[in-house]
C-alpha cells in the first residue's frame, strides 16, 4: 500500500486521492496518501464500521456506494469537480477496477490496481477512458525492491515514521488458525498474530 503510493503513482502534496476498500492494503494506501502530503483522501467501502478506524490512517472522508443511486465513478467525479488524481483498487474486484479508472481526472488521473482479482477475470473499460488521458497501471509489492528497500523500511519503522503494530488487531494461538480466517472474512481484523503454542 505505501509502495503503490510513494513508488507506483507517485503521489504529490496537494493530490486528491481515492481508496476504494478499506482493509489492510487500503488503510496502507491511506497512511502513504497522507505522509505524501494528498489535500483529500477519500475512503470508498460499503462497510462503514471501516470508517473510524480508516480516520486514524488518515482518510479525510467517506463514501459509501450503497448510500448513492449513481455509479460510485460519477458520485466521485461530481464530488471532486471532474475527477480525483489518484485513485488505487484494494479489493481485487474487476468492477471495482473499472470504478476506481473512470473516477480518476481526465488528462492525468492514475489509477493503480493493488488488489488480486480471482484467476481468469478481465477488466475492462472503453478506450475513450484512456485516450482522453487516464493512465492505468498495476504494482507488485508496492514497487519496493525487497533486497535493498526492506531494510529502509524497517528503520522508517523503527523511527516510529510508518505504521506497523496499528495493522495487528488480533493475536491468536495456531490453533485458532480457523477463527483468525473467520474474522478476516468478516472484516473486523486487519491482521492477526498466530503464535505457535510449546
Amino acid at each position: 500500500g505505501l509502495g503503490a503510493v510513494w513508488n507506483t503513482a507517485k503521489v504529490e502534496a496537494g493530490s486528491i486521492v481515492a481508496v476504494f476498500g478499506l482493509g489492510t492494503v487500503g488503510l496502507a494506501v491511506a497512511e502513504g496518501a497522507k505522509s505524501a502530503g494528498a489535500s483529500r483522501i477519500i475512503g470508498i467501502d460499503i462497510d462503514t464500521k471501516k470508517f473510524d478506524v480508516a480516520k486514524n490512517f488518515g482518510v479525510t472522508e467517506f463514501v459509501n456506494p450503497k448510500d448513492h443511486d449513481k455509479p460510485i465513478q460519477q458520485v466521485l467525479v461530481d464530488l471532486t469537480d471532474g475527477g480525483v488524481d489518484y485513485s488505487f483498487e484494494c479489493i481485487g474486484n474487476v468492477s471495482i477496477m473499472r470504478a476506481a479508472l473512470e473516477c480518476c481526472h481526465k488528462g492525468w488521473g492514475t489509477s493503480v490496481v493493488v488488489g488480486v482479482a480471482a484467476s481468469g477475470q478481465e477488466i475492462a473499460t472503453r478506450p475513450f477512458q484512456l485516450v482522453t488521458g487516464r493512465v492505468w497501471k498495476g504494482t507488485a509489492f508496492g514497487g519496493f525492491k525487497s533486497r535493498s528497500q526492506v531494510p529502509w523500511l524497517v528503520e522508517k519503522y523503527m523511527n516510529k515514521e510508518i505504521k506497523v503494530d496499528e495493522y495487528i488487531t488480533h493475536n491468536m494461538n495456531l490453533t485458532d488458525i480457523n477463527k483468525a480466517f473467520d474474522l478476516l472474512h468478516e472484516g473486523g481484523c486487519l491482521r492477526c498474530v498466530l503464535a505457535m503454542e510449546h
